[in-house]
């Protein structure tokens, strides 16, 4: 009870700003009273007796009111408006006695200075206590103390103390609920404070918005950004402000503003292909994140940041990339072919040593190709030439094909690869059919990718491949008790050239360019890609894909067998028109000439002969005409050989008409995977 006594009642800014904005204003009352005297013609008596001390009095309170109200310490303290009120108590003090004492037209002034005074504990109520005792010892003195004064006296000062003492003493007694009310309050406003710093430093624009679309936050990042200042975006629709567009410069629609889809869905979306508008016209590409608040539609945050200049880079990058992949690919199958006509015993004789030698010089190569063809994959995904060939697949009889494949792998490094919809072997299952119309490359590419990496991790133990799905979505999971991911590492794993860095994986190699590339032919077929992991445990990778009805899935294979089969006889109809016409040749019997490298390879050899084209590459048209040369050439070649070979050696019936030349590879490779549609 004591320290309530002499503890001043602490109050909140609110309150400290209502006693400067009262201080202010009587005290421009009182001002306002002492110059009307002086420009009118009314007599400065009774309310305008207002003396040149006493103006000055007020004038200081009204500029230390001002003062206090604009500048506020960090930490709420009683000292700024202990001070307002001083020097508003010592003017209306002096004003009274001033303009006749207890008889003062001002009393009521002192009346309210007397009624706050408690407010302040014994700061204010003892030294209110001690003038009015001085006052009534003056009365008494110059013998004018009677019952009017010191009724007048009770009335305008020991009375209102008294009361303000009981109104704000008893204020100040807070209930333990109270209390807890007023700490957390007092903890949320720190915390709003500290929130507003931190919101002010962040180097990308924030932007706070409603439920109704209504701007409520806008750091200094995002006006730097937008052009906007925050006292013109703040209370205006976020589309006055944050005006996007798509690549085309085309407005977005309720159904593809990200701001609008996360209001409805309550789930955060991420973008990288938005175009920003700003407040001077200026077009800016933008990455976007919008995280909701709360329950659904509440409200968004919206991050935003220039990618303009990482964008200009990234696209250089891309095409020197793409440029340096294309013409380093070619010396690298030249390399790879000429190693693989070592290694093929029919061509060249060579030694364990050497074979040893040129086995992994061929082994690199393959693996440089492999390498350069992922970069150029990423290139074209990037910018839009990854071609989507989509076909109706079944994706269980699909993966499992692929788990077969792989499935030597496996054992060769002592693992179990089981793909689990026909794990029991023992009893007779159902596997169920999940039709997808995706590009059948692409899946395979993914899961390629997904299972050789759950392989190469898992240093023992099992891989398992699983395939589910719901009526709407189809997911195939790739599980192994492999080394796993740690929690650091997760948010970045999809991310180009991105490698886990620790030691466990320092004698694993890679490009980190397989789960990127995954990613993006994921996002292209409409898709996602995502894991979950524990390091040291093992990862689990999931791919979904949109899941068709049989129904849609037989009537797309349909039109699917109809488009492949006018194209197989449109592109015959053009090799005939385009063939140049062949006269019959007349081939030497028997054959005399020496076998060629390529006719002679054994599939036993572990070289296959150079027949097809490295992934991705296609000939352009003055190599197709230059073959077509070639052949000509041979032709005239033959012709002259049977001009000058006796009729006796030639029967009859090996004369036959060549046909018409076919478009087959320029440059000899010996190991290369099957060609990706979406890549040619």
């Amino acid at each position: 009870m004591r320290g309530a006594r002499i503890t001043p009642l602490t109050l909140s800014r609110y309150w400290h700003r209502r006693i400067y904005e009262v201080a202010f204003l009587l005290s421009l009352a009182i001002l306002a009273l002492y110059v009307v005297p002086k420009v009118t013609n009314v007599a400065p008596s009774g309310l305008f007796s207002i003396t040149i001390f006493v103006a000055v009095l007020a004038g200081l309170t009204a500029v230390l009111s001002v003062i206090f109200y604009l500048v506020t310490l960090k930490k709420e303290s009683f000292i700024q408006p202990f001070i307002a009120y001083v020097a508003f108590a010592a003017t209306v003090g002096v004003l009274v006695v001033q303009t006749g004492g207890t008889g003062s037209p001002f009393i009521m002034l002192w009346l309210l200075v007397a009624f706050v005074s408690p407010i302040f504990a014994v700061y204010g109520w003892l030294p209110m206590f001690i003038v009015t005792a001085i006052f009534l010892m003056i009365a008494y003195i110059e013998t004018r103390f009677g019952v009017s004064v010191v009724a007048i006296v009770l009335f305008s000062s020991i009375l209102p103390t008294v009361i303000g003492m009981l109104v704000w003493r008893a204020r100040g007694q807070l209930t333990e609920q109270e209390r807890n009310v007023k700490t957390l309050a007092n903890e949320l406003s720190e915390v709003a404070n500290r929130s507003e710093i931190v919101i002010n430093a962040i180097g990308d624009g924030v932007i706070a918005i409603d439920a109704q679309g209504t701007i409520q936050l806008i750091n200094p990042a995002a006006q730097g950004i937008l052009g906007w200042g925050k006292q013109d975006a703040l209370a205006l629709h976020y589309k006055s402000i944050l005006q996007l567009t798509d690549l085309n410069n085309k407005e977005l629609d309720p159904a593809t503003d990200p701001i609008m889809q996360v209001l409805n869905t309550n789930q955060q979306i991420r973008s990288n292909t938005l175009i920003i508008k700003t407040k001077s016209g200026k077009k800016i590409t933008s990455s976007l994140v919008v995280s909701p608040i709360g329950t659904p539609g509440s409200g968004v945050i919206t991050v935003f940041r220039d990618m303009t200049k990482e964008k200009a880079e990234e696209q250089e990058q891309a095409e020197f990339i793409s440029t340096a992949s294309h013409e380093m690919r070619t010396p690298v199958a030249s390399i790879e072919g000429y190693l693989g006509l070592a290694l093929n015993p029919n061509t060249a004789q060579i030694d364990a040593k050497a074979r040893d030698f040129i086995m992994k010089a061929h082994e690199a190569a393959q693996h440089l190709g492999h390498l350069f063809q992922d970069l150029l994959d990423v290139s074209k995904s990037e910018d839009g030439r990854m071609i989507n060939n989509p076909k109706v697949v079944d994706m269980a009889d699909f993966t499992k094909t692929i788990v077969q494949g792989l499935t030597q792998k496996a054992t060769d490094k002592g693992l179990s690869l089981i793909y689990k919809p026909t794990d029991n072997s023992n009893q007779k299952t159902i596997t169920p059919v999940f039709f997808v119309n995706q590009d059948n490359d692409h899946i395979r590419e993914i899961l390629d990718n997904l299972i050789e990496n759950a392989i190469k991790y898992t240093l023992k133990g099992n891989v398992v491949v699983d395939v589910q799905g719901s009526d709407s979505k189809v997911v195939v999971s790739v599980k192994d008790s492999g080394l796993g991911i740690p929690t650091e590492d997760v948010p970045h794993l999809f991310q180009k050239f991105y490698r886990v860095d620790n030691q466990d994986r320092s004698s694993i190699g890679g490009t980190g360019l397989g789960l990127y590339l995954s990613r993006r032919l994921a996002e292209a077929m409409q898709g996602r890609l995502y894991l979950e992991s524990v390091h040291g445990q093992g990862s689990t990778f999931f791919l979904e894909l949109p899941r068709i009805s049989s129904q849609e899935a037989e009537q797309l294979r349909r039109q699917q067998f109809a488009t492949a089969a006018q194209a197989i006889t449109q592109n015959e109809s053009t090799i005939a028109a385009t063939a140049p016409a062949m006269p019959p040749v007349v081939t030497p019997y028997p054959q005399t000439s020496q076998p060629t490298a390529a006719a002679t390879a054994s599939p036993s050899s572990g070289v296959k002969p150079a027949t097809t084209v490295p992934r991705g590459e296609s000939l352009s048209r003055e190599q197709i005409q230059a073959h077509v040369k070639q052949l000509e050439e041979m032709a005239r070649q033959m012709q002259t050989d049977v001009a000058t070979t006796p009729p006796a050696v030639a029967p009859p019936e090996i004369l036959t008409p060549v046909p018409a030349p076919t478009i087959i590879p320029v440059r000899p490779v010996t190991s290369t995977p099957a060609p990706r549609t979406g890549q040619q």
